[in-house]
């Protein structure tokens, strides 16, 4: 059964799931192709973004692609979000499928491609549909033995295809327009069917070429829906059940590939049912509500919050629902799990108690039949109610006393709302933001797996880009600002009102806790300076420094109510040892697994 694509809806889906092309739809913004003029494999290609939910391409100029962009730009419901440069790009489309669904950006030929390639990097490890469009060489130029510029001066072209074929699902090179409408069709369904990134190469003179097979509205986009297989779904529900309703105290953990699974709901509604303790790993936070009667928090091993850890460690059979236990997330391999008690779901197979794997089984399928058949059990529910304790707050602040961390993020804990999102920079961000309580309706993202620094200016920009409505909170370190600030220049220029916390606190903090060294020092910049000098008079911007909770609290307050309607930027000065515990366990948990001595079997 085939599902017609229309264009996919503006707002983010319930509990922070990609968007699928088989999900809700509305009819897309469609111009009418009246003429060979505009028949062309470029306006083809700004149709199928349109359809799928992509109204925002990030985008840097370069001479293989500017025909291209002029066909991007001629397509209404498109909006083309010039970049500083392309690895941001990239990191804003990332940003921007996280809350819509899908992304796209659009680079130049191999000096462009090579450099946005980390960024889609990224979103191939986080399993997000993106869509990554370069201008490529002139279609005559292929076979010719020509060198180019923009290359590594090889008459081979296809250095940059090599390069983009271990980080993308899929390749299309079109240099011919006999196969490009099947081409780009592909491509564009193997993001959506796959959730991960596609490389879509056009030749800079096909772009404004027609041609007959785009002479008229263009078919509708139709992707396949998966299914599971019947028995195999049968025989692993029962599997799983036997195992359950023997346990005394199960529990459940929500990961990271729920949302590439579009499972969230169904998590959700085996928690209803089974009366389990609902916890989620790091990476997959914001993906489950944390208002849940039977949510316990985050699942991180030594780091986890208050009371978690003991729940799952000590439970006889635990059910994980889209994990990925890699050295960051395991704290350094430091899980007290094992593998015999649990059940761990895959986006298309289960394995039960490290025995039989049941394929051809979809996870949202699994669980929504598991919680029509599974008994309740709420024993590690009241177990974890029995050992719960309230939180300490922090220490009381003396007037005009150095900024502590943890008094910071007691503040922000009372601006978040369902109108608002968090995104958390690789570093303590990561930390200080897990513990943070989110409203329902509250967005949560941060790159986990593979933790570029400066990953989350861009992605700001791309969330922000894609969900005007919701404000965004974007927790920076310095050491990571550095990276990619210049993004803030288009923030302003596309009038976001995003607030940026610039944690100052001198270096590399989560480094120096793995291991500490001169390197980790950064040259200390005048960040607000550096952000009213990008701001230079044009636009809404709004830049302040503090140093202790008083103007902390005066920056929140002005952000919040007279500056509500524009970009802030507020640098907060914290102390350089000034770091959650929980960065402290676990860095020392990290430092120990890299540092393990070779084998000598």
């Amino acid at each position: 059964m085939d599902t017609i694509v229309g264009s996919l809806d503006t707002c983010k889906p319930e509990n922070g799931d990609v968007i699928r092309p088989n999900g809700p739809v509305r009819s897309a913004p469609r111009s009418v192709v009246s003429d060979s003029s505009s028949a062309t494999l470029g306006r083809h290609l700004a149709h199928r973004l349109v359809e799928i939910g992509v109204n925002d391409v990030f985008s840097v100029p370069g001479d293989f692609n500017l025909a291209l962009l002029d066909h991007l730009i001629a397509e209404p419901g498109l909006n083309l979000i010039g970049c500083c440069n392309e690895l941001n790009a990239g990191y804003a489309a990332d940003g921007y499928a996280r809350s819509r669904g899908v992304g796209a950006c659009v680079v130049t030929f191999t000096v462009g491609g090579l450099s946005v390639i980390n960024a889609i990097a990224g979103a191939y490890s986080e399993n997000l549909p993106l869509i990554c469009i370069v201008g490529g060489p002139n279609s005559n130029d292929y076979g010719t033995n020509r060198i180019l510029h923009h290359t590594i001066g090889l008459s081979d072209f296809r250095q940059e295809l090599t390069c983009f074929e271990a980080v993308t699902c899929y390749q299309a090179v079109v240099n011919n327009l006999e196969d490009a409408h099947e081409q780009i069709d592909k491509a564009v369904s193997m993001a959506l069917s796959e959730s991960k990134p596609v490389y879509i190469s056009i030749s800079c003179n096909l772009a404004a070429t027609p041609h007959p097979t785009f002479r008229s509205d263009p078919v509708p986009f139709s992707l396949s829906t998966k299914s599971s297989n019947k028995m195999s779904l049968e025989a692993a529900v029962e599997a799983t059940v036997e195992f359950l309703n023997k346990a005394v105290k199960p529990v459940l953990v929500g990961g990271p590939k729920m949302r590439m699974a579009k499972a969230s709901k169904a998590l959700v509604e085996l928690a209803d049912a089974s009366g389990y303790p609902l916890a989620v790993m790091p990476s997959a936070k914001g993906l489950v509500p944390e208002d849940h009667p039977h949510f316990i928090g985050t699942y991180w091993g030594a780091v986890s919050s208050p009371f978690c850890a003991e729940i799952v460690e000590s439970a006889d059979a635990y059910l994980f629902a889209g994990p990925i236990f890699n050295d960051y997330a395991s704290v350094g391999y430091s899980l007290l799990i094992k593998k015999e008690k649990a059940i761990i779901i895959h986006p298309d197979r289960v394995t039960v108690a490290n025995g039989p794997t049941f394929g051809c089984v979809l996870m949202s399928d699994f669980m929504t039949e598991l919680a029509k058949r599974v008994k309740r059990n709420e024993t590690a529910y009241e177990n974890y109610h029995r050992i719960f304790l309230t939180q300490g707050k922090p220490l009381k602040s003396q007037p005009k006393e150095p900024l502590r961390v943890n008094t910071m993020f007691q503040h922000v804990q009372t601006m978040l709302s369902s109108e608002t999102a968090v995104i958390a920079e690789t570093g303590d961000s990561w930390f200080n933001c897990q513990k943070l309580k989110l409203p329902r309706g509250c967005g949560y993202e941060f790159q986990m797996q593979y933790g570029s620094i400066g990953w989350s200016v861009g992605a700001t920009l791309g969330y922000a880009q894609a969900q005007p409505e919701k404000r965004v909170l974007a927790f920076i370190g310095d050491g990571s600002f550095q990276v990619t600030a210049q993004e803030v220049s288009t923030m302003i220029r596309n009038e976001q009102k995003s607030i940026i916390f610039l944690v100052n606190n001198g270096g590399y903090t989560i480094e120096v806790e793995i291991h500490d060294g001169p390197y980790n020092v950064i040259k200390n910049w005048n960040y607000t300076g550096f952000v009213d000098a990008i701001h230079n008079g044009k636009g809404t911007c709004w830049t302040t420094k503090v140093t202790c909770e008083e103007e902390l609290v005066e920056a929140i307050t002005i952000a919040s109510e007279a500056k509500k309607d524009c970009l802030c930027f507020i640098e907060v000065i914290l102390h350089k040892d000034d770091t959650s515990k929980e960065l402290l366990e676990w860095g020392s948990r990290v430092s120990a697994a890299n540092s393990r001595p070779p084998n000598h079997d």
